[in-house]
């Protein structure tokens, strides 16, 4: 398999793993606290701000991401449930 038709699978893997994050994310939304839907946009929001900078690489948007998503995710892991 060439490269070429490697990367058009992995492409369409991502896309399909994209859909089904969407439908999750969609069916877990109405029992989220405001609190967590606020944390979690807050995330998502800055995620994909840098990642429509398109400069910037994968890489350095992940170490960008790193601090701040772990700020975020330990506010979530501290909320009671």
């Amino acid at each position: 398999m060439t490269n070429d038709l490697i990367s058009q699978a992995l492409d369409g893997d991502i896309a399909m793993v994209h859909e089904r994050f969407v439908t999750a994310m969609a069916q877990r939304l109405p029992a989220m606290t405001v609190d967590s839907k606020e944390r979690y946009f807050a995330l998502l929001s800055a995620l994909v701000a840098k990642l429509e900078t398109h400069e910037k690489s994968l890489p350095d948007v992940l170490r960008e991401m790193l601090p701040e998503a772990t700020a975020i995710v330990m506010q979530e892991l501290g909320t009671p449930r």
